[in-house]
Order: C-alpha cells, then structure tokens, then sequence
C-alpha cells in the first residue's frame, strides 16, 4: 500500500485543561477521527472489488485527515516559540517521528526480508508524513497569526504546490503544503465557531449534504481516483494539466471543509465511553500501522470471505476495536517512553527569576 494515512499531538495527547478538565467534543472528534483512519487502511485493499466499499472509502478520505489537520492547528494556536513549547514539539513529534521511522523501516526489512532497504529521515514512510507535516506548520505558525489573510494564503500556497511537479517526496512537502490550509483555517478558529456548528439546524443540515456525498461518490467510484484526496503529489501525476491544481485545489478544500463541518456537527459534545480514548490517539495512530502492513505483506486479504458484505462489516469491526484498544490506557503506558518521552535529561533546566540581594540593615547616627 502506498505512503498514506495519519494525528496530532500537542493536541494528541493534550488540550484545554489537559487531565481532569479536558473538554470532552474535542476528545470525542479525536478519538472518531483516529477510528475513520484506521478504517480507511483497513478498506483500501477491498475497494478494488466493491462500488459500495470504494464509495464509503472516497467520502470518509475526502475529509478525515483534513479534520485532523484542521483539529491540530485548532490546539496549536499557542505555539509561540517558548522554550517550554518547543520541548514539547521536540518530545511529542520530532522524537516520535525518529523513532517511529526507523521502527517502520526495520519492521519493512525483517517481513519483506530486504535488509538493504534504507532509513530515510527525509521520505516519511507510510502515515509518518504527518508528524513530518505537524513539525513543519508548528513551526511556521507564529508567522501564520501574524498575518491579515493567513487562511487564503496558504490556500495560494497549497494551489501553487499542486501545479508544481518538481515538489516531491523529500520531507512529504506535497502533503505538507496541500494540507496546510486546514491547520492555518484551525490557528484562526475560536471556541465559539464550533458551538455554531453543533447547533441542531447545522445538524439537520448535515444529513443531506452527507447522503449527496455518499451517492456522488458510489455514482464516481468506477472511475474517480481516490489519489485526489491524498495530496501525494502535483495533479500533473493524476494524468491533467499542472495549471488544473489552481482550480481543483480550491474546489478540493471547499469540498473537504464542508464534510469536515457535517463529521464535527454531530460529534456528541457530552462524554462519552470513548472520550477517554481521545486522549490517545497519537498512540492509535502509530501503533496501527503495523496491524495494516502486517496484513499487506501477510496477505491477509486473500481470504475471499472478507470481500463479501458480512467480512466487510467484520473488517470495518476489526479496524474500530483494534485502533480503540491501542488508545487505552494500559497500552499508553507501555509506549509512553518513545510516543511522549519527558527527555529532562536532554533540556536545560528553565531560568528561575534572579536571586534578591539581601538589602543591608540601614545604619543610623545618634547618640547611644
């Protein structure tokens, strides 16, 4: 399977009153994101044989992983370059993104038995291009709020980046620049723009729009290219002119933006069982990708009873549970140390205030 996939972290694994005060929406829309990622990997392999399956597959690719982007630049608002802020961006998503790479690579190596297959830090491998994606717009995001039209021109910049065939995979710079509009739209939401989009009229509005994208896409699944909706490259690899991405990357966000607002319109705002879970799905998505090339290179979807309609269900089952459990608690325990390692050891001690001199006894004159 091709590179595609992937979360977010300081918004992964916190956010508003991280611990006792999180806010429940938020980690409910993580935790169903990080469930329609794992379900999309688990579907690919059985588009090629299901209009229905390929029609679920494009609707559900066509918006998760701009809500992730969307969601993660919502929780970078306050990335402001402070030494604290930039510990965290090296431990949560550099440190991760080393280890996870080279982790990939050698699983590749010991089930494809190709030891000379190289680690590249430079070519994120599979879902890794979007921690690679994460570094880089976290990075950039105190320039984003400094300008007046920080929205449209990132959407400039993703368009000039579609027409743009010599932009290719060091650093996923293709993905990286296509999907930044969603992390710039999120540094620019406010609190109140999500409470209007769960109103029960949005909702009600939802529904249609919804059901429109799910006939649209059974009616284009013969022959529309899913590839569209990964930003892997320029549009000149899906077989148009270069000059198109100035129209279709355009067309592509409005369309990905108006399913993104129909998926958090009903997101459930109370807690629920799995708002828990919200806070590790950085943990989901890392760890699943192993599940999902394992069954690749195992082979797994040669049993042709997975390609009917009860193995499809049983497959979309699988892929929910499994990315749950790899939420858990118990489960983020264990890998703490490389998905949110602390690294004192490596980061100076912060600068405490200056120490007060002792202001020294005043001395008086006069008779004893």
């Amino acid at each position: 399977m091709a590179r595609q996939g992937a979360p977010e972290t300081e918004g992964a694994g916190t956010g508003p009153g991280a611990g006792t005060g999180r806010e429940s929406y938020f980690d409910n829309v993580k935790f169903l994101t990080i469930v329609l990622v794992a379900c999309g990997h688990a579907w690919e392999p059985l588009t090629y044989g299901s209009r229905a399956v390929t029609a679920v597959y494009l609707t559900v690719y066509a918006f998760h992983m701009p809500a992730f982007a969307l969601v993660s630049g919502y929780f970078s608002r306050s990335f402001d370059m402070a030494p604290r802020r930039l510990k965290r961006l090296v431990t949560g998503v550099a440190v991760p993104y080393v280890v996870f790479e080279m982790a990939y690579t050698l699983f590749y190596r010991w089930w494809q038995d190709d030891p000379g297959y190289p680690i590249s830090l430079t070519d994120p491998w599979f879902l890794m291009w979007f921690l690679m994606a994460l570094f880089i717009w976290r990075l950039s995001t105190p320039l984003w709020l400094r300008l007046r039209h920080p929205v449209a021109l990132s959407l400039l910049v993703a368009a000039l980046a579609s027409t743009s065939p010599g932009t290719g995979d060091d650093l996923s710079l293709q993905r990286v620049l296509q999907f930044l509009p969603f992390f710039v739209l999120g540094l620019v939401l406010r609190p109140e723009h999500f409470s209007r989009l769960r109103t029960w009229r949005v909702r009600t509005a939802a529904v249609p729009v919804a059901v429109a994208a799910l006939v649209t896409a059974y009616w284009a699944a013969p022959w529309f290219e899913a590839g569209w909706f990964y930003h892997r490259g320029s549009v000149a690899g899906r077989g148009v002119p270069a000059w198109w991405g100035l129209f279709t990357t355009p067309a592509l966000f409005v369309l990905s933006l108006l399913l993104t607002a129909c998926f958090l319109a009903w997101v459930p705002g109370r807690r629920m069982w799995f708002t828990v879970l919200g806070a590790g799905t950085v943990y989901g998505y890392l760890l699943h990708g192993f599940v999902i090339k394992a069954s690749r290179f195992g082979n797994w979807y040669d049993h042709p009873w997975l390609h009917t309609p009860a193995g499809e269900v049983a497959v979309t089952a699988a892929a929910a549970a499994g990315v749950s459990l790899l939420c858990t608690s118990p489960v983020r325990r264990v890998f703490r140390f490389v998905v949110e390692p602390r690294m004192e050891w490596a980061f100076r001690a912060p600068a405490g205030p200056p120490a007060l001199r002792p202001t020294p006894p005043k001395v008086t004159s006069g008779a004893g």
